[in-house]
């Protein structure tokens, strides 16, 4: 028999893909499902066996009368703050949500102090941490490959829904390090929403970490050939090279590129299996997920620092003390208009 129940809430393309997670593993059964397109929720409960009186259009309702254990949160990020502590007010002994957390620093804090203080397991499913590519590239970046860590790069089209991967990436290649402080700038040039969530044309963010690595992450203006840049005092490593390798990385040992060896890097099953299979042994053995919101709320906080520094014309010392989310705020009283 399974050992924890689990609870679907947002049936779309990320809930399937959680529900292929949940499905790999021995230890749970999905035993619910909701979402108010019930076109949606029934696809997914026919593919996992959900039976029909165990599909809601209303998630309380779902959490009321089956009591799951595990409960993924897979709708848009202005849901997540109600539905993640509604479902920790439900007795879940797991979250697994999707990112980016929240549309504001205050709601961000808010999911994650109420887990944390009921003692519910949350990750945050930022889950290129299990994309062989990226392992690789934390590999060869802390193994003296490219000598001493100094500087990480990421290209992007916003900081809000794209960039809290890659400020998460920051992070990761780092080893999950403290960040000190962000300086950043915005531009406002057209109306454009990602999940119902306002975000920049254009944005500049540079960090620098506690331990003395900098980092710089550019959004909406290309600038590179490759998703992530890392550099250190004798090499560097790309990662998603355009119209080439998926990590290759040069060095003083030898000429030229060389492309990285990926063969075995991470179990087979795809980023967000692996993400929902770890929070699942995590549960059972009380470890710190690879996607903990711990981490999550650190990348999280570099979205809002940099609009802060935006909003301020200042570089802004973390932790970041503000509850607003400054983009929002500028657009809102029309300091930022489009044009």
């Amino acid at each position: 028999m399974a050992m924890f129940k689990v609870g679907i809430i947002g049936c779309g393309g990320r809930g399937r893909s959680h529900a292929a997670g949940y499905a790999a593993s021995s230890d749970v059964k999905i035993v619910a499902c909701a979402d108010p397109k019930r076109e949606n929720a029934k696809a997914l409960a026919e593919t996992h066996n959900i039976p029909e009186s165990d599909i809601y259009s209303d998630y309380n309702k779902m959490l009321e009368e089956v009591k799951p254990d595990i409960v993924s949160v897979c709708t848009w990020t202005g849901l997540h703050a109600k539905m993640i502590i509604d479902s920790v007010k439900a007795g879940v002994k797991a979250i697994h949500a999707e990112k980016p957390m929240a549309p504001t620093w205050g709601e961000s804090k808010k999911i994650y102090k109420a887990c944390a203080d009921n003692d519910v397991m949350i990750t945050f499913c930022h889950q290129r941490r299990f994309g062989a590519h990226f392992v690789k590239a934390k590999e060869l970046a802390n193994d003296g490959t490219i000598g001493d860590l100094y500087r990480v790069e990421g290209f992007c089209s916003n900081l809000f829904d794209w960039g809290t991967h890659w400020f998460d990436m920051f992070f990761f290649y780092n080893n999950d390090e403290p960040a000190e402080w962000v300086i950043g700038q915005l531009s406002y040039e057209k109306e454009h929403t990602v999940f119902g969530v306002p975000v920049e044309t254009n944005g500049l963010s540079y960090i620098k970490w506690k331990n003395g690595l900098h980092g710089l992450l550019v959004t909406g203006m290309g600038g590179s050939n490759c998703s992530n840049r890392i550099i250190g005092t004798k090499g560097m490593i790309e990662v998603e090279v355009r119209n080439g390798p998926s990590c290759r990385f040069k060095n003083e040992d030898k000429a030229g590129w060389q492309v990285a060896d990926l063969k075995g890097v991470v179990p087979p099953g795809g980023d967000t299996t692996l993400s929902v299979l770890d929070l699942i042994d995590c549960l059972k053995t009380g470890q710190e997920p690879v996607l903990s919101g711990r981490k999550a709320l650190q990348a999280t906080e570099l979205i809002f620092a940099t609009y802060e520094s935006s909003r301020k014309r200042a570089r802004i010392n973390l932790p970041l003390e503000i509850e607003d989310s400054p983009l929002i705020s500028m657009i809102e009283d029309g300091t930022l208009k489009a044009k």
